[in-house]
């Protein structure tokens, strides 16, 4: 019994190692463990089934890298190019969708649900800064005590505030009570 939980374990550990295999520890050159690969050219042309020895010396004879691409196929597939080049690529076009992406962070305002005129207006003037921001706006109303028997007063404030929002806002989450908060999300119409 101990014997097959020990065999288990380590069968385990060899999958996981294979299934973990990811772009960033590709194997190149003598690292590649297989005994026959397919052979994919610099010019995408196929070249076969051939064994590792003989891919490595074209690869070396062009003064290319042997790639494996393809880890987990049978044979591995494996691509001469130009590794460093490659992985400088990689780099440039992840740094560039970096660069493309927008955080949405959300932020929020509270209020309770008999606010004053004056103290609305201020949060209302915060929200739409964030929203012209881009980031979502999570508007809460917090009851203490006898407040939370006139849920309706919260619903009132915040329905009051989307309104208020219309122009540059939309409702993603209406109007919840959760709790002794009762909480509205909004965000940022798309600008055409």
């Amino acid at each position: 019994m101990r014997i097959w939980c020990e065999a288990s374990v380590l069968i385990a550990k060899i999958i996981g190692r294979c299934s973990a295999i990811s772009k960033d520890t590709q194997r190149i050159n003598e690292e590649i463990r297989a005994r026959e690969v397919r052979l994919v050219a610099a010019d995408n042309e196929q070249l076969g089934i051939m064994p590792l020895r003989e891919a490595l010396r074209l690869a070396t004879e062009q003064n290319l890298d042997l790639v494996e691409v393809a880890p987990l196929a049978r044979p591995p597939v494996c691509r001469i190019m130009d590794f460093g080049k490659f992985k400088y690529e990689q780099q440039k076009r992840d740094k560039e969708a970096k660069k493309k992406q927008k955080v949405v962070t959300v932020k929020e305002v509270k209020v309770r649900p008999n606010i004053e005129d004056h103290d609305f207006n201020v949060k209302l003037k915060n929200a739409e800064r964030f929203l012209l921001d881009g980031d979502k706006v999570k508007a809460t109303v917090m009851f203490r005590g006898r407040e939370l028997s006139h849920p309706e007063l919260g619903k009132k404030v915040l329905v009051r505030m989307a309104a208020e929002l219309k122009d540059i806002a939309n409702v993603e989450r209406d109007p919840k009570l959760e709790g002794k908060n009762m909480i509205m999300i909004l965000a940022a119409k798309q600008q055409h």
